[in-house]
């Protein structure tokens, strides 16, 4: 039996320079729970490794939480990157490590990037900027997460900044995306009036969690049978009746 699934699957804990101290992920998963979230990612920048503690409190809590990270490439465009298991995301963890510029971040400057507990107690505190860029492009970065079986989708690509049209100036009809992200100020249909190139793909829309009022403000309803990586993947191509549904 189909069912109606609410997600939001960008968010950013205290590991990303730009999320709040409050974001750690027992105060995460204490919200998305509170606001009826079926189905998170956990997408700090070029990081992964709240990843499985995400995953352990979601799984208490009856949350799906799917480990990724949000990745900035070397073209500067933001791309979500999801996978259906911690050992995949893990695998992914050794790419984004190898390819981040050794720039130290500057927590007066960006932020600080601390890796925590369930208990909130402070584990380390990650040295290399991590919102910096890559050195792979968006060709690489695909390749590498499909290689893995992950979802590729482009993150926010309304946005004049740091997004796929605000960087190339276009969509490339080659670049294999599983769907596209927008963001809460525009509208799907109308967006893709303005980007006939995107007729036909599949849009969604999340928070980009930063702080914990900001969870679950967007989100984007999928019809699926369970809550399941699987069937996410389903549902972002429209096969097998699963589908993604307008707020």
């Amino acid at each position: 039996m189909m069912k109606i699934f609410r997600a939001d699957l960008h968010i950013h804990s205290v590991l990303s320079p730009c999320g709040s101290l409050d974001m750690s992920p027992v105060n995460i998963i204490r919200e998305a729970r509170r606001k009826k979230i079926d189905i998170l990612a956990m997408t700090d920048h070029n990081a992964t490794q709240h990843c499985r503690l995400m995953m352990e409190l979601g799984s208490e809590e009856g949350i799906l939480v799917i480990p990724g990270a949000e990745v900035n490439t070397a073209e500067e465009i933001h791309c979500l990157t999801l996978f259906e298991t911690l050992d995949d995301a893990e695998k992914f963890q050794q790419i984004l490590t190898a390819g981040l510029a050794p720039v130290k971040n500057d927590p007066s400057l960006f932020g600080e990037q601390l890796v925590v507990d369930r208990e909130e107690r402070i584990l380390n505190e990650v040295e290399p900027l991590l919102i910096g860029a890559l050195g792979h492009s968006i060709y690489e970065v695909r390749e590498q997460v499909a290689r893995l079986g992950g979802l590729f989708i482009p993150a926010h690509i309304d946005r004049p900044y740091n997004s796929l049209i605000s960087q190339l100036g276009f969509i490339p009809e080659d670049l294999e995306a599983d769907a596209f992200e927008i963001s809460a100020r525009s509208h799907p249909g109308e967006f893709t009036r303005l980007h006939p190139e995107l007729t036909g793909k599949s849009l969604i829309q999340n928070s980009d969690a930063h702080d914990l009022p900001m969870i679950g403000q967007t989100v984007t309803k999928y019809l699926m049978e369970e809550a399941s990586f699987s069937e996410l993947k389903m549902a972002l191509r429209n096969t097998d009746g699963r589908k993604i549904l307008s707020e």
